[in-house]
């Protein structure tokens, strides 16, 4: 677990510490200090591959579009999130956590539009049609405990799916995320 490999783990600065940051430059200001909303995604590139930099890449806007048919699809997208979880469980930082990534795009949570504006986003490296390991579990839940801890107006019911905030558009973290796991394992720590 995160906290296992790096006791004493905290986000400090916005950061969280013990973890690579690799910066993005796709993120801007927050109009507010608001971060009240944590949402969950998967990624993968080209989709159902793991353990290349391709996300790395394409979150630090270096990916090359002629590298995979794939990547023809996306090109010139420039997209981020706060962190992403590897199938190992590693985490990398790519936006501080008080800056607005561009990890939701059009959404909306209970009425509220664009909530890249009050919202921390996580990748999970997967794909809809498959589990997440249990290495990603266990790190996906230190890192929200932390998260709990440092920014309270996000709670356990404010934590979603893109799937729920962009229905219809978006299908992630998808059917295979295990909500009641990754929930429990919160109410373990709170």
């Amino acid at each position: 677990m995160l906290l296992d490999r790096f006791p004493g783990s905290a986000i400090s600065e916005s950061l969280l510490q013990g973890v690579p940051y690799v910066a993005s430059p796709n993120f801007n200001e927050r109009p507010s200090d608001e971060i009240s909303l944590l949402v969950i995604h998967n990624i993968s590139l080209p989709p159902g591959e793991f353990g290349n930099d391709h996300v790395r890449q394409l979150f630090t806007n270096q990916l090359d579009w002629d590298a995979h048919p794939y990547f023809g699809t996306i090109r010139g997208l420039e997209v981020s999130s706060h962190l992403l979880i590897e199938r190992s469980g590693a985490v990398t930082q790519f936006v501080p956590f008080n800056c607005r990534a561009w990890h939701a795009g059009a959404s909306c949570f209970e009425g509220r539009e664009n909530c890249n504006d009050f919202s921390i986003g996580i990748e999970l490296e997967g794909t809809d049609d498959l589990p997440f390991t249990p290495a990603q579990y266990n790190a996906l839940i230190e890192v929200t405990n932390l998260l709990l801890q440092e920014y309270p107006q996000i709670t356990p019911d404010r934590i979603t799916g893109h799937q729920h905030i962009a229905p219809g558009r978006k299908s992630d973290p998808g059917p295979n995320f295990d909500w009641q796991f990754y929930i429990n394992g919160l109410s373990k720590r709170l």
